[in-house]
């Protein structure tokens, strides 16, 4: 049996009885570099993301790897979200990354080098929790 979920419902931060926050992501696809090994690059992009949600710049993230092949070619091997809250909250991550010094710098050089063929995109969860609905 088929259950609708109501535009109200829909609409709600609350589906089927838990809370859903409402995320922006930063979705990246890469590559691995020549010589490099998968365990050290998912160790390093661990290490670097665990720092900048320590800061505050960053709720969450997740790493995944194209299974058995599938998947577009022009899309990497691998699959990176990062979640933050606001589009201010990933600007204050950009501005880190920007700013190439210390910790964080040393942190995203060892993930950078481990990487080719970057791609990256930016989604929200939908609705927008501003969006007008009209009756």
């Amino acid at each position: 049996m088929t259950r609708w979920i109501s535009q109200e419902q829909l609409l709600s931060p609350f589906v089927k009885g838990r809370f859903v926050a409402k995320m922006n992501t930063y979705a990246i696809w890469v590559d691995l570099a020549s010589g490099h090994s998968d365990l050290e690059f998912a160790k390093a992009l661990s290490a670097y993301l665990e720092h900048l949600k320590e800061e505050g710049l960053l709720e969450g993230w997740r790493l995944q790897r194209r299974k058995l092949g599938f998947g577009p070619s022009e899309l990497g091997e691998w699959f990176i979200q990062i979640e933050v809250r606001d589009l201010a909250q990933l600007d204050r991550a950009f501005n880190v990354a920007a700013a190439r010094t210390g910790e964080s710098d040393r942190l995203h050089a060892e993930v950078f080098r481990r990487v080719r063929n970057f791609r990256s995109g930016l989604y929200r969860d939908f609705p927008d929790p501003v969006r007008a609905v009209s009756e």
